[in-house]
């Protein structure tokens, strides 16, 4: 039976895209579903014991207990903070290949109920330079859920994400509103009122500053995700 598989994307970097997964993975690990995690290219890694070591890889893996090796989680590490792409440039490597990726996903989609995999940035964040995130979760046929910073000029990234993940062809299951910061604004305190005005995509939690995913916003995931 083929797994059901999220892609959870943001509409930036540094919008709470781990801590939403390591959330839903650690709740859905608690319901006794078997959780695989993905992080398909991780940039930003600090060299340690010989190796690139991927911060929010271990973190997926620690939250979901997935026992799947590193390699198959993160086939993809760079030192440079960039785009997947950029960072293979100009550290002289290979950039992340799909067909990797791929086999890499299916590994983890033979041994799991469920694959939560976690982007880098955006949906047009170049994985190499011919392939992007988008193209990923088509390929992957993942739906995508996508992790909005609630601060000011989230609304316009949000609107242009969901609709680019639909031209590209990529299935959006819906949103999440998260508090990166805890600064409280005119934006932070009416974003949510208009991100539900102006998306036909469904707001499937509010996350405040220093808190988890809500339960029922695990149970609208996993029902939507039949799970």
């Amino acid at each position: 039976m083929k797994p059901a598989a999220l892609l959870i994307s943001g509409t930036d970097t540094e919008v709470g895209k781990t801590k939403i997964a390591c959330d839903l993975a650690q709740a859905l690990t608690k319901r006794g579903i078997r959780v695989g995690v993905m992080k398909p290219a991780e940039t930003g890694c600090e060299f340690r014991d010989g190796q690139y070591e991927p911060v929010d890889a271990l973190a997926l893996r620690a939250a979901s207990g997935c026992q799947t090796p590193l390699e198959i989680i993160c086939p993809y590490r760079y030192r440079a903070p960039l785009a997947p792409a950029a960072a293979a440039e100009i550290e002289g490597a290979a950039p992340p290949d799909l067909a990797v990726v791929q086999r890499c996903f299916a590994v983890l989609a033979d041994d799991h109920e469920i694959v939560l995999v976690e982007g880098a940035g955006g949906l047009a964040v170049p994985i190499s330079w011919e392939t992007n995130y988008a193209d990923l979760a088509v390929r992957l046929e993942l739906s995508v859920m996508l992790v909005v910073a609630n601060r000011l000029g989230c609304i316009n990234s949000a609107v242009l994400s969901i609709e680019y993940a639909e031209l590209r062809g990529a299935r959006v299951c819906g949103y999440v509103l998260n508090d990166a910061s805890p600064a409280v604004t005119p934006a932070t305190a009416t974003n949510s009122a208009s991100l539900r005005r102006l998306l036909r995509a469904e707001c499937l939690g509010e996350v405040h500053h220093g808190h988890s995913l809500a339960q029922a916003s695990v149970d609208r995931i996993a029902a939507l995700l039949h799970c």
